[in-house]
């Protein structure tokens, strides 16, 4: 598989997590959803999450299983997270490697195929993903409790350098 097609994301969308839905799940086929946390979930540099992020969870996992998989050393601050959301998680990933996505994987016990990695960083989250076989959704990151949207100058050098390999978001 080509480096460009490891860094194309099966669905790319306009906005952040939020606006993935229960009909978005059903349409690809999905009953499973691993999820970055930091940016994705959660501004990097927030402590609190947006009030809006635990009524979206129940709704997601009403319709598939959750695991959350994040990169950050930081334990306390991602089990605070997922203690909040009520779902188990990883830190530590050290993604774009799959070994601890492959881990969520098997706990969900269930296909590759029908479980999306989701995340907002092309270069760890989306070829990660690719990497095991996931379908892979590319979202906005989300903004802080002030609806502001901070876009890291490394995001957006991925989404250029990706650009120039044949990714098309």
């Amino acid at each position: 598989m080509s480096f460009s097609r490891l860094l194309q994301p099966d669905l790319v969308l306009e906005g952040n997590v939020l606006s993935i839905s229960p009909d978005l799940l059903a349409h690809h086929g999905l009953k499973g959803l691993i999820l970055d946390v930091d940016d994705t979930l959660v501004p990097l540099r927030q402590a609190e999450t947006n009030p809006d992020l635990a009524r979206w969870m129940n709704h997601i996992k009403a319709e598939a299983s959750v695991w959350l998989v994040s990169n950050n050393i930081n334990a306390p601050r991602i089990s605070r997270i997922a203690d909040l959301l009520e779902v188990p998680y990883l830190t530590s990933a050290g993604k774009p490697s799959g070994r601890k996505l492959k881990l969520a994987l098997a706990a969900m016990n269930l296909p590759a195929s029908q479980v999306a990695m989701v995340g907002d960083r092309l270069f760890t989250d989306v070829l990660a993903g690719n990497r095991v076989g996931l379908f892979t959704i590319l979202v906005s990151p989300m903004p802080d409790l002030n609806q502001i949207v901070r876009t890291s100058p490394l995001r957006s050098l991925e989404v250029i350098i990706s650009q120039y390999l044949g990714v098309t978001l």
